[in-house]
């Protein structure tokens, strides 16, 4: 196993990682609900924002990758937690307008992407935030996700962060699991019944731990 920092050729599989861990235990996330569109669209589309100019924390320069025999395996995006939401909407906005999207269909994305406002929970200002995090189906139960954390957390600490926070959808147990063997304790959860009749799961829960 070689863990590395993304590169751009790495955008497929980043797009994958993302909308695998925004599904969670559950088969839509957010791409799925506020795009409304197949997979495979939805997975190009996610690949541009991977590499837009707009960097957001779905950007490849965010992500560290965990590679076996040379081949991308699992990953996860660490950043500051400040800023993020918008970051993420200008990456939306700039890839949307790329590919021909009117400003009215992009405000239908923001729309229908605002369900997750009402329970979404992040880290504070002050935190390092890990996300985006997901292991290909053939690759799981090697310790992937575990390394990849342990690198997470060693960068945040160097760039000074003494906090770290992940957020995942209530009813994951398997990540919930993984966290706290990572040494990640309840921090707080928000739930909301529009959110869960959307999702099916009833909300978001954050672990966080010192670093």
């Amino acid at each position: 196993m070689t863990i590395r920092s993304a590169r751009p050729e790495d955008a497929e599989f980043i797009a994958q990682t993302i909308l695998i861990s925004m599904r969670g235990h559950r088969p839509r996330g957010w791409f799925d609900v506020a795009l409304g569109w197949p997979e495979a669209e939805c997975l190009a589309f996610v690949a541009r924002v991977a590499v837009a100019r707009a960097v957001s924390m779905w950007h490849f320069s965010q992500f560290l990758v965990a590679e076996i025999d040379g081949k991308p395996a699992a990953a996860l995006c660490a950043v500051p937690a400040a800023g993020t939401g918008p970051a993420a909407w200008r990456a939306v906005e700039e890839v949307g307008l790329s590919i021909g999207l009117t400003a009215s269909e992009l405000d239908a994305i923001r729309q229908r992407g605002a369900y997750s406002r009402a329970c979404w929970v992040q880290g504070g200002e002050g935190d390092w935030m890990i996300e985006h995090v997901a292991t290909d189906l053939a690759y799981r139960g090697r310790g992937l996700m575990q390394a990849l954390i342990a690198h997470a957390l060693d960068k945040g600490r160097a760039d000074g962060f003494a906090r770290a926070t992940i957020s995942f959808l209530i009813g994951n147990e398997p990540a919930e699991r993984a966290y706290a063997k990572a040494g990640f304790v309840f921090a707080e959860e928000k739930r909301d019944p529009n959110f869960e009749a959307i999702i099916g799961a009833p909300g978001f829960r954050m672990f966080a731990r010192k670093i």
